[in-house]
């Protein structure tokens, strides 16, 4: 069973392995990166304001990378499982809805489904390392990290889901969002927080 992916130019020859980061190791990293810092902005010394940006901000892009390529290959590569992935994308909704309006008081909400997401998406991530090539994983990560810099850095749930139309949707409103964000000042990385967790 192969991952379906846009194509791409010939490969040069049998022994070709693209560079870049395999997908299931970029997911892995990024979960507990997102498992890290919800720790630290509901720990007993968190200071949940100065993160709380950064946190809707790295989510946002998370979700609309797996959103555009990691669920859709699961998808295609294991059509028994397209009910959990529809799954994934209702509760991924209903996490961006969470975060519109995340104050202090809604983070516990979030922080939980984020543990939820972590562990229901990672599941279909390693069930989807055991059936893709190596080459296929290297080739969605690449795909994933382009989609998840391009991608939106507030919530959008009202955007399409699925591709075709959030892989054209999803850019264009992360262009507005980029903006917006060097207009106000506002920190949208990891790396903006004075204790970026390291996954």
């Amino acid at each position: 069973m192969t991952v379906p992916l846009p194509p791409l130019p010939p490969v040069p020859d049998e022994g070709y392995r693209p560079g870049g980061r395999n997908v299931a190791d970029i997911v892995d990293q990024e979960h507990r990166q997102l498992l890290e810092l919800v720790a630290q902005l509901t720990g007993p010394d968190a200071i949940p304001a100065e993160g709380l940006p950064v946190l809707t901000a790295a989510l946002s892009r998370h979700l609309s990378g797996e959103e555009q390529y990691v669920l859709p290959a699961v998808r295609s590569a294991l059509p028994d499982r397209a009910e959990r992935v529809e799954r994934e994308i209702d509760a991924d909704a209903a996490l961006l809805t969470a975060l519109q309006a995340l104050t202090e008081d809604g983070l516990a909400e979030v922080a939980e489904r984020v543990r939820r997401h972590v562990d229901a998406v990672g599941a279909l991530v390693r069930e989807l390392r055991a059936v893709a090539t190596e080459e296929e994983l290297i080739r969605l990560g690449n795909r994933l990290e382009i989609a998840e810099e391009a991608a939106p850095t507030r919530p959008h749930p009202g955007t399409p889901a699925t591709p075709p139309w959030n892989r054209v949707v999803e850019p264009v409103v992360g262009v507005v969002d980029k903006v917006r964000d060097a207009v106000t000042g506002r920190p949208t990385y990891l790396a903006d927080l004075p204790e970026p967790p390291r996954g």
